[in-house]
């Protein structure tokens, strides 16, 4: 008799599956044992223009379904409040109830701060931010129901996407890494909030060659010899099926960075150096006598993120 599968009898909502990172997330949730609902609002363009189309859900669904797993597939926008609470009202009815939420879904719309609509702003931190909230909020009332039922904790688990825009700060696209840092505060809030239920909550920043980020890659070509691609989105999926599972129990409010076979847990902000005002409050020839020399002294700032682009072009190279 086979080994059980570590998402055996567990119920998952991926969305933006229909391509990129939410497809290979989906596919290896399923792999793991988990029935898959394939969320997509199926729009040919990154911005989220163009027509919507059940089409890329339904090709990751079926895709599924062919490899001997279950999945439905969902036509809906996420960042509609409305629409999200079917998306979840979908899962429980189909599979009896929500076990894994994983948020992917994202749009981007690219300006600098000085060129930037209001529109631009306002369409990228709908998707991102209230679209991971919507699918949250119910999720999150599902599972506390549950646990108010049953007396005890239930399996629940969150997966957010941010992004090392947020981290590392991106010129040309301030919606996008105001939305990503939004992100992280959604997912520390609802770690907290939800730990008594039995429901964890975390967040990742993954790398990957996606059609979201096939510009920030122009310059990394897909490996010739047929290895594969150390920014393919298969080396981030492991990571989303294990925290989605039971033994990623003792992992809440964290975010972590995957890409190409590496996981970096990012810790949160530390004080790096204090100063007190001689008196009850500083003076503005304190300030310019403590912070200048401070930051005058220190070697030019290389993110996290910069050192590992410069590490992956060495081993390119």
């Amino acid at each position: 008799m086979p080994l059980p599968l570590p998402l055996d009898g567990l119920s998952a909502i991926v969305t933006g599956a229909g391509r990129g990172l939410g497809r290979a997330e989906a596919l290896e949730l399923a792999r793991l044992g988990a029935a898959v609902v394939v969320n997509d609002y199926g729009q040919p363009g990154r911005d989220g223009s163009g027509e919507a189309s059940a089409a890329p859900a339904e090709e990751v669904a079926a895709e599924i379904r062919a490899a001997g797993g279950r999945a439905t597939a969902h036509l809906g926008d996420v960042a509609d409040h409305e629409q999200a609470r079917e998306l979840v009202e979908l899962a429980v009815t189909t599979y009896g109830k929500l076990d894994i939420l994983v948020n992917n879904a994202g749009i981007l719309r690219d300006r600098m701060i000085f060129s930037m609509t209001e529109g631009e702003w306002d369409a990228v931190i709908r998707v991102h931010l209230k679209g991971h909230f919507n699918t949250t909020h119910f999720a999150a009332a599902h599972w506390r129901t549950r646990s108010k039922e049953s007396g005890g904790p239930v399996h629940g688990r969150i997966v957010n996407t941010s992004s090392e825009a947020y981290l590392a700060g991106s010129a040309g696209q301030p919606n996008y890494a105001a939305a990503k840092g939004g992100i992280v505060g959604l997912t520390t809030s609802t770690a907290l909030a939800l730990a008594r239920y039995g429901v964890t909550a975390n967040a990742i920043c993954p790398r990957a060659r996606t059609r979201m980020t096939e510009d920030v890659f122009a310059g990394f070509q897909e490996p010739a010899d047929g290895t594969l691609d150390p920014l393919a989105p298969e080396h981030v999926a492991p990571l989303v099926g294990y925290l989605a599972s039971p033994a990623a129990a003792g992992i809440n409010g964290q975010l972590l960075v995957v890409h190409g076979g590496m996981v970096a847990i990012v810790e949160r902000p530390r004080v790096a150096a204090r100063f007190d005002a001689a008196n009850e409050t500083f003076t503005f020839a304190e300030l310019d006598e403590s912070l200048t020399p401070y930051y005058a002294d220190r070697p030019p700032n290389e993110t996290f993120a910069a050192a590992e682009v410069l590490a992956l072009k060495r081993r390119r190279t």
